[in-house]
């Protein structure tokens, strides 16, 4: 089974291997940039490399490849001329990297909060369906049963869908349904009416009445 990825990150040895790329990159705009003629310049090129990190990486690793980036403009002036460093247009693409560097950074931290905040909102979900909608038994009498609940929210595992199933003296009561609405209020009739129906359909041998008591209580 393949690890998720969480907030955009890639798990583990492969997110550490494609360090590798954004790394190359710097180090190839660098050699290039030194060895072009004065009259072309290349230090633009380098803000790829922290964007690409952004795809895979967290804070720190995209920080460190900017920062990386910041040093390679700043040796390819040194190397060209001393003095270029200095020059209108190097402290320009050197103010620029630093910009971007720090807005992806502060992108990345922000994107990360609201990874952890879904994460949390996945785990509460997954806490009420288990109360509110556990999983049916193996066997109830005769009957072998299963479940499975697929919710349409993306974010949540839990609606205003609702199953359940009891054994009682007259057979076996199952029941199916949906209840009008979304979100909190949604799971909430939905909590009622499971609640009423396990009570109910041990009381109703009916299938009329039992439908009957069932509107009542929604009502």
């Amino acid at each position: 089974m393949s690890q998720p990825v969480e907030g955009g990150r890639r798990p583990g040895r492969e997110g550490r291997a494609l360090v590798v790329v954004p790394v190359v990159w710097i180090v190839a705009v660098t050699v290039v940039d030194v060895l072009a003629p004065p009259h072309i310049h290349l230090g633009p090129l380098l803000v790829a490399a922290p964007a690409l990190t952004l795809s895979f990486g967290g804070p720190r690793t995209v920080g460190a490849v900017a920062a990386l980036a910041v040093i390679a403009q700043t040796v390819v002036a040194v190397v060209r001329d001393p003095a270029e460093l200095f020059s209108a247009n190097h402290e320009a693409q050197i103010i620029a990297l630093v910009l971007v560097g720090v807005s992806l950074v502060v992108f990345c931290v922000l994107r990360e909060r609201r990874a952890k905040e879904l994460e949390q909102v996945r785990y509460v979900s997954e806490a009420a369906q288990r109360v509110v909608l556990p999983p049916l038994p193996r066997r109830l009498g005769p009957l072998r049963t299963a479940s499975l609940y697929l919710a349409a929210e993306a974010e949540a595992q839990i609606g205003g869908d609702l199953y359940a199933a009891v054994r009682t003296a007259s057979g076996t009561r199952l029941i199916i349904g949906d209840v009008r609405g979304k979100g909190m209020p949604a799971v909430h009739e939905a909590a009622l009416l499971l609640g009423a129906f396990r009570v109910t359909a041990h009381r109703r041998d009916d299938l009329r009445d039992l439908v009957s008591e069932l509107d009542r209580s929604v009502r």
